[in-house]
């Protein structure tokens, strides 16, 4: 990240700064170039083991937002964690089952809870506000792992990572960045040796940086390792591509589908004179903060909780608010009767 364009989303982070503390410091120095370990006065992460329970005792938890994994090669099938229940006559699978998560979590195994922002809120909340502050896309993921457990092996994400652990100690392994433009984020080959750049073990409520890219692992050390994980997204080639087409194209008001030939050559010729005025004002800052807009996360307007919408119902009704409707309704219904061929 230049620090002279995009370093002053990260100077106006509050989120970040609970985190790290200077985040001058942090902009100019770290990001994305290098890894570090912070720990905060208090605990950075919303979601725990016992906000794992709960989600457990709602017995709604299913995949694909739970998975167990083994940096062996080890495949845990979901029928190994999961259970399956009748609703109505027919047979649903996939239902985390916290007996058998136990079980595997014993054998070694670790259990992965996928965008876990998307079904709990306070971890949503966290998750857009960081969104909002650095104009990426944010996720949360969160890892339950026993001692001397590796859920995944060397890897590269293509993504900028906090790690918040919340129980227990992991020891953790960052490596260097790629050495070439298109390298692929995933699993590292078996004879990939990226000079080390830290090693550190990781306790209750510390915060550790890994820039995107960077190859990384980590191994459960005491007890039962939990931490959450928030990935940073930032635009890859297709995002620019998508956004450079929209800024091209804003405001151009072409038939969807032209019929014929004529119509078909003047929506070309059409398109090629707007692209080549709109190409020429287009800055590479433009194309690069329309892309990085569309990418983030954009919070939606929440619905009001059903409690409220309940003690509102009834004044609704005395007001004609649905009762308009029905007559609406009723209306239309009776004209569709009478109305001939």
């Amino acid at each position: 990240m230049n620090a002279g364009t995009d370093g002053g989303h990260l100077m106006r982070s509050s989120v970040l700064a609970a985190w790290v503390g200077d985040v001058a410091d942090f902009a100019q120095r770290r990001w994305q170039r290098e890894p570090a370990v912070f720990t905060p006065p208090s605990s950075a992460a919303p979601f725990d083991l016992d906000e794992l329970d709960a989600a457990f005792d709602s017995g709604l938890l299913r995949t694909p937002y739970l998975e167990m994994v083994r940096s062996n090669k080890v495949v845990v099938p979901p029928d190994a964690y999961t259970a399956s229940r009748v609703v109505n006559g027919i047979t649903y699978s996939g239902f985390a089952d916290r007996a058998r998560v136990v079980a595997q979590l014993r054998a070694g195994a670790t259990l992965l809870l996928r965008c876990v922002d998307q079904w709990h809120r306070p971890t949503g909340e966290l998750v857009a506000r960081l969104s909002e502050e650095l104009d990426r896309r944010v996720e949360a993921f969160f890892f339950v792992t026993p001692v001397g457990g590796q859920g995944l092996a060397v890897h590269r994400d293509d993504a900028d990572v906090f790690v918040l652990q919340v129980a227990g100690s992991k020891t953790w392994y960052v490596h260097d960045a790629p050495a070439v433009a298109d390298w692929r984020p995933g699993e590292l080959p078996d004879d990939e040796h990226s000079p080390r750049l830290l090693h550190t073990v990781l306790g209750p409520g510390g915060v550790l940086y890994v820039p995107r890219g960077f190859a990384h692992r980590a191994v459960g050390a005491a007890g039962l390792s939990a931490h959450l994980s928030l990935t940073i997204r930032d635009v890859c080639l297709q995002d620019l591509r998508t956004a450079l087409e929209k800024l091209l194209t804003e405001g151009l008001d072409l038939p969807a589908r032209p019929l014929g030939e004529p119509a078909l050559a003047d929506a070309c010729a059409a398109l090629l004179r707007q692209v080549r005025t709109a190409s020429a004002t287009v800055t590479p800052d433009d194309l690069r903060l329309a892309a990085r807009a569309a990418r983030a996360r954009q919070p939606a307007e929440p619905a009001p909780p059903l409690a409220e919408t309940a003690r509102t119902w009834d004044a609704a009704a005395r007001t004609g608010g649905l009762t308009s409707v029905g007559r609406t309704w009723r209306r239309l219904r009776g004209a569709a009767r009478t109305a001939g061929p």
